[in-house]
């Protein structure tokens, strides 16, 4: 029988056991909402809600499965929020359940990132999703390893078409020690990134980076992780 909660599936095809990821789970708890989210998971990609009214946001991690961190931040704050939240908020804590089950940053051999505007992939059924709930804003958080592209803590936003993606990033950069990398445009980078595709549809939306070697968790990672996505709610006054 599958777990009851506050808890949908948006994709079957990724499903995978969260558990098998010893390095995860070293820094999470299994028990309560976290053990239902990781149940979950087993038959897809799990989104949950908390709270309800506006604003309307949503907190994405794991759309690279290797990329740890922001994973284990969206855990702890599921346990530290206990559903009190101004307005809603939806977290999808593991974007691709069965990459993150594998440690790796691909799934079916594709960076799900680069394919948010392709059909049929989970970053395109995430940003549908977005559009279904009509979310007010989003912000997407991974991890980066050192030496790589941005290689830094950092806030990827850009100002056209949605001004306040900028405005949100300057808020999480104001508040942690990360850097804006702002475009002037989204999508001019490259095509395909959730934080792109929201933009481009006119929802505001942010990625947030934490330095950390892929399939590991370096330092304080996570927490730093954590403090991204208060700060991105606290923006909206949702915490």
């Amino acid at each position: 029988m599958e777990p009851k909660e506050n808890i949908n599936i948006i994709s079957r095809e990724t499903r995978g056991k969260i558990e098998k990821n010893t390095e995860l789970m070293e820094h999470v708890s299994n028990k309560g909402i976290i053990t239902d989210l990781i149940k979950k998971a087993e038959y897809g990609t799990p989104i949950l809600k908390l709270g309800h009214g506006d604003p309307k946001l949503m907190i994405t991690a794991g759309i690279h499965g290797d990329e740890l961190p922001p994973q284990i931040a969206a855990m702890w704050l599921i346990e530290d929020l206990n559903s009190k939240i101004n307005g809603t908020l939806y977290i999808i804590p593991f974007a691709v359940p069965n990459a993150t089950m594998k440690n790796s940053r691909r799934f079916k051999g594709f960076d799900m990132n680069r394919t948010a505007s392709k059909s049929g992939f989970i970053s395109n059924k995430i940003v549908n999703t977005v559009k279904k709930l009509e979310i007010d804003a989003l912000a997407d958080f991974h991890s980066t390893k050192p030496g790589s592209n941005p290689g830094i803590q950092s806030v990827f936003c850009s100002k056209k078409p949605c001004y306040q993606s900028y405005l949100m990033a300057e808020h999480v950069t104001n508040h942690t020690p990360s850097k804006m990398i702002c475009h002037k445009e989204a999508g001019t980078l490259y095509k395909g990134a959730i934080e792109d595709e929201c933009n481009l549809a006119g929802i505001p939306a942010i990625t947030c980076e934490v330095v950390s070697k892929n399939g590991t968790v370096d330092g304080k990672s996570p927490e730093k992780s954590y403090l991204q996505m208060k700060a991105y709610l606290e923006y909206f006054k949702a915490i």
